[in-house]
């Protein structure tokens, strides 16, 4: 995992060019769809309450990422979590589309969303694969999440489905500050020391050629999300199904 974190910024590195701006002069192939958890959980603060909420540094990456992204890439915004019901699970929100220079109208989503309710991780990635017209079209999707499947999904089974019916839709998972039920809260060490587990969720990337990228900090988020939504312009011999889209 460390390896990764440690790659990830090598080639975020690489493909910003050393400036931190331009990603790329040419335009991605392929529509993006941001899956992002709104659920109850991302109002926590970090390790012992001695950190900023998940939310807050979740958009202060976005704002960071998103004006040099969308001018390449049509991004669109899902989100689950908060709703109006009872049903805590029920709230898969489509908020946009794929879109062309769409940062204003996502930022503006993020900012106004209150975390709540629980994760209806696979269902929100099963609607991000429709809007984006798999299995006909090519897309990216990139989940930003917190923790695991808690809605009775099983991301797993929806990321060997996908491998098979959609082979052009490649999903990227970022974990943000994951923590397993040892930590911290449940009267664990809560240790920042600790190597932090991996997602759950995993196989989505695994499964379709994505990447799995685990992060703790904002400097992290953003390299993960310019790695993941930003075009490519390195190839992976490592991902051989994850094409220049």
């Amino acid at each position: 995992m460390k390896q990764k974190i440690a790659t990830l910024a090598f080639c975020a590195t690489f493909a910003l060019g050393g400036t931190g701006t331009a990603l790329s002069q040419e335009r991605c192939n392929a529509d993006a769809m941001l899956v992002f958890d709104a659920s109850g959980s991302m109002a926590e603060m970090g390790y012992n309450g001695i950190d900023t909420p998940r939310i807050v540094d979740a958009r202060a990456a976005l704002h960071k990422v998103l004006p040099d992204i969308t001018p390449l890439r049509n991004v669109g915004l899902i989100t689950y979590g908060p709703g109006g019901d009872e049903q805590a699970c029920s709230h898969v929100a489509l908020r946009l589309p794929p879109a062309p220079d769409a940062s204003a109208r996502i930022l503006a989503e993020i900012d106004a969303i209150e975390p709540d309710g629980n994760t209806a991780l696979s269902r929100a990635v099963a609607e991000a694969a429709r809007v984006l017209g798999a299995p006909e079209r090519p897309g990216v999707v990139v989940v930003v999440s917190d923790g695991k499947e808690t809605c009775g999904g099983a991301p797993c089974q929806l990321a060997a489905e996908l491998a098979r019916t959609a082979p052009s839709l490649v999903v990227h998972v970022i974990g943000f500050k994951v923590r397993s039920s040892f930590f911290g809260w449940e009267g664990g060490d809560g240790n920042p020391d600790f190597e932090v587990p991996s997602s759950p969720s995993q196989c989505l990337a695994d499964r379709t050629g994505g990447l799995y990228l685990s992060t703790e900090t904002v400097d992290e988020l953003v390299q993960a999300l310019r790695q993941t939504l930003g075009c490519p312009v390195i190839s992976d011999a490592g991902a051989a199904r994850r094409r220049r889209i």
